[in-house]
């Protein structure tokens, strides 16, 4: 493991086996990566893959047959390890009779914070996730996206240097969704590592610096997004379309008489993402409100900010 490794998985194999020690399905087959110090990793394959698997053993909560695995060079069970980590599961179960202020005073005392802290930093986090007008209601009141975004800030309330994020955006709308992938990369930026998986590849190939592909519990293609998905034996051209279309025609001329195949022309369009936060952005402008959380783009809780 190097130094500057966040986590370290080497040759690593599980055997899912029933009462009797007989084998029942082999998710993992020898799976090896690593994740770089502040990194966003991204951890994807379809379903049966692997992947759950992988988190679980990382955070210690299945042990493999095979290989080693290490979060900043300890054990997953070590307690060194697991205090400088925080998670988030696909499946968030949060208690429906307490509201979110509640919530994170309880998960704050479970990192044993001081009380003063966690007041501090419960008013930051909902802040951050737009939560602050809501802190008060019951969970059980709160609508699936919502309860996403306590989940989130539960896993942040004791400043971890590592985040596991499992499908972060879940049930989030699209400006949640954004604010979701924006805060990814503001951690990223203030050194904390972040390991994603999830099946909205465009969110992973967004956020991640460099991604893993399992498939039948191997690992498929691993690296940089360019490395990965750059395709150098095709050139794209970006200009102002010029107002007299004789000028087009001679330029995709000379084109077409300097390369072989076909030349291909189209426009660029924007993204639907952009397109709809850019709308309601608009529509907010003008003074409408929904019930939900507060959609407006918020800094980072400043204790994350050191």
């Amino acid at each position: 493991m190097s130094e500057g490794d966040a986590i370290s998985v080497r040759d690593v194999a599980k055997t899912y086996r029933d009462f009797f020690r007989r084998p029942v399905a082999e998710a993992l087959r020898g799976v090896s990566f690593r994740v770089p110090r502040g990194a966003v990793y991204g951890l994807i394959g379809p379903n049966g893959s692997g992947k759950s698997t992988t988190v679980k053993l990382l955070l210690g909560l299945l042990r493999p047959d095979r290989g080693g695995i290490a979060v900043f060079g300890f054990p997953p069970v070590a307690r060194a390890a697991r205090k400088r980590l925080g998670y988030l599961p696909e499946l968030s179960r949060l208690h429906d009779a307490v509201t979110p202020a509640e919530s994170l005073a309880f998960f704050a005392a479970l990192h044993g914070l001081p009380r003063a802290v966690a007041r501090e930093r419960t008013a930051q986090l909902l802040e951050m996730t737009g939560l602050s007008r809501e802190k008060d209601r019951p969970l059980s009141t709160f609508s699936k996206g919502m309860a996403r975004r306590v989940a989130l800030a539960q896993a942040l309330v004791h400043d971890p240097d590592l985040l596991v994020l499992d499908e972060p955006t879940s049930g989030l709308d699209p400006q949640g969704m954004r604010q979701t992938k924006d805060l990814v990369l503001a951690l990223a930026r203030r050194g904390k590592t972040v390991l994603v998986t999830s099946h909205l590849l465009s969110d992973v190939e967004e956020v991640c610096d460099r991604v893993a592909i399992l498939h039948a519990g191997r690992v498929l293609a691993e690296g940089t997004i360019p490395e990965l998905l750059t395709k150098r034996e095709t050139t794209c051209l970006s200009f102002e379309t010029p107002a007299e279309s004789a000028a087009l025609d001679k330029v995709l001329a000379d084109v077409r008489a300097h390369v072989a195949g076909p030349v291909e022309v189209s426009h660029p369009r924007e993204r639907l993402e952009e397109y709809f936060l850019s709308a309601v952005a608009s529509a907010a402008a003008g003074g409408g409100k929904t019930a939900g959380a507060d959609t407006e783009a918020r800094p980072l809780a400043p204790f994350l900010r050191a």
